[in-house]
């Protein structure tokens, strides 16, 4: 693994300078410039490439090394293309625009944002997978808010605060499952933990989302009726199209394993589609799960909403992850991420210092490797003796790397979540940063409640007073 790599042994203070600048490039280009995330990141390798040269570090160990750093994302590109090839089989199926149809109907009124944050919440949980629910529920409300006239970004955020909550909260999520191991805490003890920080940035953002939705949405009824009209004359709108999803959400509940469950969903939507499809053949099918489905509708609206999905839409997530994670493993081989821990570790006097270094550096590894799962496994395995002797419970420590790891993942350009999600929901992460409440409520509420010392032991309690 990335973290058991051999890198260079370098002064602290060099390494935040180097990652300074590293983040200042990669953010200023694709947040200031608007690059595409690619761009950013080569460069990003370039000066880490660079550094390693001045170093005196070989090109062959410095490939090396970034070779390593991709091969931690071959699970999740394996992930991403059975999820390219279920969104397409959903689509061509009506898995999604029945969805959609019925999203039109919960979300006609009032409360809008809040309604699609609670729904996308409940189905979260009951999946355990943040990037499937923002993938098929997530593509069906950011498709009604289109038909409603209503802002897509605000939509997307609610989404995502829902799924990540449901990822975040669910017995049967990996990253829920991977803190409570890193931690050495009870998965069910952990989860139970987490409901101190997780229900109170649940209910403001559940606020926030009442107070900013759209007071009615009467005006974009009548454009709302012709698309859920023309949807229906697609003959893609019936009861059994959400069959699929029933699929999926049972395989998930029984822990089969992913890729397994994702091609259940797939092909029982594929067969669904040859019933509501007489012109559906094989060769269509082919094509289908590559290139997508391709909605020939009359109504612009409906074509945007419905044509997506297939292994390639997923291209451009799959080479921004692959290359962000090529960046990872230079900043393991450089020492640069060792550097940082160590220099982290020496400011745990306080146990407030603590929580607060911990989701810290959870933040970092977010927004330096832009993967989800080492945001959990670097602060988990650095700070967990620091967490004992603090005299807290493992079930301490694997909350604060829940409320700081996962749940920040989405709101980075150009990590694993936040590329794919902003792939599927057509809603830069740039867009919906701002509006997905429940992950920046997260990692605030973690570090009040370390400084206050609520829920914490009381031996811990103390000293976070000294």
């Amino acid at each position: 693994m990335l973290q058991e790599q051999q890198g260079l042994a370098i002064k602290p203070a060099e390494a935040a300078i180097v990652t300074i600048i590293l983040m200042g490039l990669v953010g200023y280009m694709i947040i200031g410039l608007e690059v595409v995330p690619q761009i950013a990141i080569l460069s990003g390798i370039a000066l880490l490439l660079a550094y390693g040269t001045v170093k005196k570090v070989s090109f062959k160990e410095l490939e090396t090394a970034m070779a390593d750093g991709a091969k931690t994302g071959i699970a999740a590109v394996m992930i991403f293309f059975f999820i390219g090839m279920l969104i397409s089989s959903w689509m061509a199926g009506g898995t999604i625009p029945t969805f959609i149809y019925l999203a039109t109907d919960l979300v006609s009124g009032k409360f809008y944002y809040a309604i699609v944050f609670v729904v996308t919440s409940i189905i979260g949980m009951s999946i355990g997978s943040s990037l499937t629910t923002a993938a098929t529920l997530g593509v069906a409300f950011v498709g009604a808010s289109t038909a409603l006239g209503i802002s897509p970004a605000i939509t997307a955020g609610a989404v995502v605060s829902g799924a990540f909550f449901g990822d975040k909260m669910s017995p049967l999520s990996d990253t829920t499952n991977l803190a409570a191991s890193v931690a050495g805490a009870d998965l069910f003890d952990h989860i139970k933990n987490m409901t101190w920080t997780t229900i109170p940035a649940f209910i403001l953002s559940f606020i926030v989302y009442m107070v900013i939705s759209p007071a009615n949405t009467n005006e974009s009824i009548s454009q709302m009726a012709l698309i859920k009209t023309e949807l229906l004359e697609l003959n893609l709108v019936h009861w059994y199209a959400l069959i699929p999803f029933f699929v999926l959400a049972i395989l998930a509940a029984k822990k089969v394993p992913a890729i397994a469950t994702l091609s259940a969903g797939t092909i029982s939507a594929l067969v669904i589609s040859f019933f509501i499809n007489d012109s559906f053949t094989g060769k269509a099918m082919m094509a289908l799960l590559y290139s997508g489905y391709k909605s020939g509708s009359a109504i612009e609206e409906v074509d945007s909403m419905l044509s997506r999905g297939g292994i390639e839409s997923m291209m451009f997530s799959i080479s921004v992850i692959l290359l962000a994670l090529s960046m990872g493993g230079l900043l393991f081989k450089l020492g640069i991420i060792p550097a940082l821990l160590s220099l982290v570790q020496k400011f745990l006097a306080r146990v407030s210092m603590l929580i607060s270094a911990t989701a810290g550096m959870a933040i970092a590894v977010n927004f330096m490797l832009g993967e989800q799962y080492l945001s959990i496994l670097l602060p988990g395995n650095a700070f967990k003796g620091h967490f004992k002797k603090a005299g807290l419970e493992p079930k301490h420590l694997s909350r604060v790397l829940e409320d700081a790891g996962t749940v920040v993942n989405p709101l980075v350009p150009w990590s694993v979540c936040g590329v794919f999600i902003a792939s599927v929901l057509g809603v830069p992460v740039t867009d919906y940063f701002l509006f997905a409440f429940f992950c920046l409520f997260s990692p605030l509420i973690t570090v009040f409640f370390g400084f206050t010392g609520i829920s914490l032991p009381k031996q811990a309690k103390l000293q976070t007073s000294k």
